[in-house]
């Protein structure tokens, strides 16, 4: 009788024991299968796809920093663009223009005040000139807040009888802004622009 009683008490035991194990496994099974969804569900609120031409692309979302000289250069990029990238057409030269100062403080509009006032772009408009930008590269400097940039390029002024190459070097710096808008959605602004080199490479008649 006292055996079999033992027998009955370690078979309690055997079945607590099994089933301490068992909700325990349950347990760490059930915490697992939640961080897993959460893990899914945060990933996925990372990526988003966009459609064009009936084609869907996944774009992954990205911190600021991780993109911070990619979209500097391309800010400083449009920017010269704009500013120097002119057509004998004085309603798209304002509007070009209009987009560059959005990008840029005072010292670019004292430029364009000063290139206005001697009648540069009416000369543009009156003799038919045309006016293009082709970077080469752009020096971008993270180290240091306000970010210091030095922008390579080409000028090709395009006239009736001739085309003239220039070498175009500029500097400035380059301060982040809190919100990103329509008209500088890369949320940056060039300080302190001016123009280090813009000397005549090439000649050519037409």
């Amino acid at each position: 009788m006292i055996r079999q009683l033992k027998n009955i008490d370690t078979a309690f035991k055997h079945i607590r024991l099994f089933t301490a194990v068992l909700i325990l496994a349950s347990t760490m099974f059930g915490a697992f299968c939640f961080y897993y969804s959460i893990k899914k569900v945060s990933e996925a609120q990372q990526t988003i796809y966009l459609v064009a031409n009936g084609k869907a692309f996944q774009a992954t979302k990205s911190s600021r920093k991780e993109n911070l000289a990619v979209e500097g250069r391309y800010h400083i990029k449009a920017f010269h663009e704009y500013f120097l990238s002119l057509s004998p057409d004085d309603k798209a030269i304002e509007q070009n223009i209009r987009s560059a100062l959005y990008l840029a403080d005072e010292s670019a509009k004292q430029q364009y005040d000063a290139l206005k006032e001697k009648g540069f772009y009416a000369s543009v408009v009156s003799g038919n000139i045309s006016q293009l930008v082709n970077c080469d590269s752009i020096a971008l400097n993270l180290g240091k807040y306000p970010y210091h940039f030095r922008y390579y390029g080409k000028q090709e002024i395009i006239r009736p009888s001739t085309t003239i190459v220039r070498n175009l070097v500029t500097e400035g710096y380059l301060r982040e802004l809190d919100e990103r808008s329509d008209n500088n959605p890369n949320a940056f602004l060039i300080e302190k622009w001016f123009t280090i080199d813009n000397s005549i490479l090439s000649t050519t008649k037409r």
